[in-house]
């Protein structure tokens, strides 16, 4: 027979295993900082900012996804005899213990189709696909166009 003790520690090992499994840790790729602006114009894109960062081995960024978006593409900024310009991004690698920002001026992830119904102070949940098949999720606030980053850079 096997004693309420050995069972309520075999269940405390249980939730422990389960806990970790599921929350972000070392050795994760996690999103942080995420924001999204509106579009200028209506029917316009508008984009996303947030930061890569990963504390496990090298990995690579293929795609994000919105619900209330149709398209999420992944852009580059680049000057091109003084003048700047955009370029899409078919994969973002991600180093070995190392970060990656999306930010104003730079590399950023585009936003077609948006829902009308997004607004400023709203959320985006978000969904960033790596090329090992793992999903990460993060949850973009919504400010307006013009406003600063939520975020001091």
């Amino acid at each position: 027979m096997i004693k309420a003790t050995t069972l309520a520690v075999a269940a405390l090992f249980a939730l422990t295993a389960c806990n970790s499994a599921s929350q972000p840790g070392k050795g994760d790729v996690e999103v942080v900082n995420a924001w999204v602006r509106l579009p200028a114009v209506p029917d316009r894109p508008g984009a996303a900012y947030f930061t890569l960062r990963n504390g496990g081995p090298a990995a690579v960024l293929t795609a994000v996804q919105g619900p209330g978006v149709q398209r999420i593409e992944l852009h580059g900024s680049q000057v091109h005899d003084g003048v700047m310009h955009m370029m899409p991004l078919d994969e973002v690698p991600l180093a070995k213990g190392g970060s990656v920002d999306f930010k104003p001026g730079g590399q950023h992830a585009m936003l077609f189709g948006m829902d009308p119904q997004l607004k400023s102070g709203g959320k985006l949940p978000l969904t960033f696909s790596l090329r090992d098949g793992r999903k990460v999720e993060a949850e973009a606030g919504v400010v307006a166009v013009g406003a600063p980053s939520p975020y001091s850079d």
